[in-house]
C-alpha cells in the first residue's frame, strides 16, 4: 500500500510513537503526521513479551477495537515507512496484533494494527 513514494504510511497510537520504540525498532526516529481513525476505541491488553515490555516500559498496551461508531476516534501519527522498516514494526507487535488497511480522518489509506 506504498503512498505512490515507495514509502508505507503507518497510522501509530500507542508505543511506535515512544522515540526509543523507534531508535530500537527502525534505528532512528521517524517524523510523522497528526491524524485520526474514526470507528474504533483504544483498550488496554496486557504484554507477555518481555523485550517489548521492556523497551516500552508498560507491561500493559493499547490496542484497538472496531465499534463502527462514527463518534469513536483514535488520535495518533502517521508514520511514512520503508517496507524494511514495516516489517521490523510487524515483528515489534506481539501476537495480540494484526496490520489492516484502514482509511484516517485525513483521507489518506495506512497500515494499522488492531486487535
Amino acid at each position: 500500500m506504498s503512498d505512490g513514494s515507495g514509502m508505507e504510511p503507518l497510522f501509530t497510537y500507542g508505543t511506535l510513537q515512544l522515540p526509543d520504540v523507534q531508535l530500537d525498532t527502525f534505528g532512528h526516529r521517524v517524523d510523522g503526521d497528526d491524524d485520526a481513525l474514526a470507528g474504533y476505541r483504544l483498550e488496554w491488553t496486557d504484554i507477555a513479551d518481555e523485550r517489548v515490555a521492556q523497551l516500552s516500559g508498560l507491561d500493559r498496551h493499547p490496542i484497538l477495537r472496531r465499534t463502527d461508531d462514527p463518534r469513536d476516534r483514535v488520535f495518533g501519527r502517521v508514520l511514512h515507512l520503508t517496507p524494511e522498516e514495516l516489517d521490523a514494526a510487524d515483528e515489534y507487535e506481539v501476537s495480540l496484533y494484526r496490520r489492516a488497511s484502514v482509511v484516517l480522518a485525513s483521507g489518506v489509506r495506512a497500515w494499522v494494527y488492531v486487535a
